[in-house]
C-alpha cells in the first residue's frame, strides 16, 4: 500500500509564496515521476510540475519562473515552491506518483495524494 500525505497549502495574498511537500509512504523501492497538479470546479485537472528520479523537472509553461519542484528521493517526498502567487493559481493541488516500485515487487503503480487547497486572494 503506498500513501501520500500532502501539506503546505493554505490562504495567501497575490504575489505571496508557499511551500507544498509530498510524502510517499510505504514499502517503496523507487519512485519514478513525483509532481504536482490542481484543478479547479468545472475544469480537468492540469500538470503543474513533475520531478523524474534523475532530477528532470518539467512545468507548466503557467508557472514557469514563479514555480520550482525538487524531490529527495532518500524520503520519497517532492516539494513545490510557489512564488509571485496569482488569484489564477487558486486551485486544489493534488500530488501524484507514477511508477511506484515497491519492495518484494516486480509491479510498479501510479497514485494520487487527496488534495490540499490553495487559495491566493487579489
Amino acid at each position: 500500500q503506498v500513501q501520500l500525505v500532502e501539506s503546505g497549502g493554505g490562504l495567501v495574498q497575490a504575489g505571496g509564496s508557499l511551500r507544498l511537500s509530498c510524502a510517499a509512504a510505504g514499502r517503496i523501492r523507487g519512485i519514478f515521476v513525483m509532481g504536482w497538479h490542481r484543478q479547479v470546479p468545472g475544469k480537468q485537472r492540469e500538470l503543474v510540475a513533475a520531478v523524474t528520479s534523475f532530477g528532470t523537472t518539467n512545468y507548466a509553461d503557467s508557472v514557469k519562473g514563479r514555480f520550482t519542484a525538487s524531490r529527495d528521493n532518500a524520503k520519497n517526498t517532492v516539494y513545490l515552491q510557489m512564488n509571485s502567487l496569482n488569484p489564477d493559481d487558486t486551485a486544489v493541488y493534488y500530488c501524484r506518483a507514477e511508477g511506484v516500485e515497491l519492495k518484494n515487487s516486480i509491479r510498479r503503480g501510479d497514485h494520487w495524494g487527496q488534495g490540499t487547497q490553495v487559495t491566493v486572494s487579489s
